[in-house]
């Protein structure tokens, strides 16, 4: 039983440690998903809180699976997951059924699952949950309290540095589809023997007070009235990574293959919804885009606002651009800020800035595009985040082994 529970401990924890790592760097990402519960559930006087339930569940739950990893706190940390398991194990049962919300974003955007999915994954780790549990006063480890406490506290204190960074500019780490130096051209293509949705026809007909179901191959007589059409999915196909951009004029004009195609350096200052869109460095954006009209680059706000709302915006924040319209799900997923800058190319993301970290005039030159063209390249961010992760992780392993050999 000792390796049963060894193996479910560190099965479980590395569980809880990528899938609360990966909400943990995308804070918005988790304040979405929550809203899409609320609204589904009736429950939108919880949306003001939606933002701080994201990071504080992303952050117990990573702190749940370095608990049972580093076989710290164990106690703790085997109530806490049976709790945490059982609990979503049930939410994932109702979504499954009643499918209120597409998926509940348990792994955020770095693996997506359908609710199905989700409900069985749990029901894997639920298995080694309950041995967790059942076993927890036979775990024993060689940290003293006040070492397991720090070590928790150290994790808590870098995983809220983290959140509170992605969260004041941009997620550390770009799970979706429109990160930078995605090709959205690309990613918007179809293979040409790509396998497609299949869908059966459900025809509802009544006949005397009683509604039956039939199917295209057994269609009832004229003495039965049909009520409705319904087309249930058999098998789903080949979707791809991106399928839902587009932008549009004001007047409903498509401009997206003008953007996507254009030569010239397209600048996109996403505003999902500009009413609460943040303007603290609007003079910064509004000299930006004069830069730019001035300098031979484009530049449109791309919002999901309507036409009214725009002419508001532009009266109080004196903004010059042009406008587009994009949809709002779409805008939120390129970028998480509102409002967010992104830097295109033939279609290619280039860059992309948080509304903190707009650039100033006195930054833009030939060195700034280049400068963006290195970041395009090299990605050096990702590479520093994961390897300040990992190098905590083994300077934890490096100090227990050491420890224990001094012990000796």
């Amino acid at each position: 039983m000792k390796t049963a529970r060894t193996i479910s401990r560190i099965f479980v924890g590395i569980i809880f440690i990528f899938s609360g790592f990966v909400k943990v760097i995308d804070p918005l990402g988790s304040t979405y998903k929550f809203v899409d519960y609320f609204n589904a559930f009736n429950m939108s006087f919880f949306i003001p809180f939606a933002i701080y339930l994201g990071i504080l569940l992303s952050i117990a739950e990573l702190i749940i699976g370095v608990s049972l990893l580093f076989n710290v706190k164990i106690k703790i940390g085997a109530w806490s997951v049976l709790l945490f398991m059982s609990f979503f194990t049930f939410l994932t049962f109702i979504l499954a059924i009643y499918n209120p919300v597409s998926d509940c974003g348990c792994f955020g955007d770095a693996l997506i699952l359908t609710n199905w999915q989700t409900f069985f994954k749990n029901l894997i780790i639920i298995v080694p949950t309950i041995i967790i549990f059942l076993e927890r006063n036979k775990f024993s480890t060689s940290y003293s309290c006040i070492e397991q406490w720090s070590i928790v506290g150290f994790f808590t204190i870098i995983m809220l540095y983290i959140s509170i960074y992605s969260y004041n500019h941009l997620p550390i780490i770009d799970f979706r589809p429109y990160n930078v130096g995605a090709n959205i051209t690309e990613k918007m293509n179809i293979p040409d023997n790509a396998p497609q949705d299949e869908y059966e026809t459900i025809l509802f007909y009544e006949k005397d007070g009683e509604i039956k179901e039939f199917t295209l191959k057994n269609i009832p007589d004229s003495t039965w009235t049909w009520i409705k059409t319904k087309n249930k999915l058999l098998k789903q196909g080949y979707h791809p990574p991106i399928h839902d951009f587009s932008i549009s004029t004001l007047d409903g004009d498509d401009i997206t293959d003008l953007i996507l195609e254009s030569d010239d350096y397209y600048f996109l200052l996403i505003a999902y919804n500009i009413e609460t869109a943040n303007i603290d460095n609007q003079n910064r954006i509004n000299d930006f885009a004069d830069y730019c009209l001035d300098n031979n680059f484009k530049f449109i706000c791309v919002t999901s606002s309507t036409n009214n709302q725009i002419e508001e915006y532009q009266k109080r924040t004196n903004a010059q651009y042009d406008f587009g319209n994009t949809d709002e799900i779409t805008l939120k997923t390129i970028i998480r800020a509102n409002p967010g800058l992104v830097l295109l190319k033939h279609g290619v993301i280039i860059d992309k800035w948080h509304f903190n970290d707009i650039p100033e005039i006195k930054e833009l030159s030939d060195k700034f595009i280049a400068t963006s063209l290195s970041k395009y390249k090299g990605q050096k961010d990702n590479y520093l985040i994961i390897s300040l992760i990992v190098s905590s992780l083994l300077l934890i392993c490096l100090y227990d082994r050491l420890r224990i050999r001094f012990k000796k």
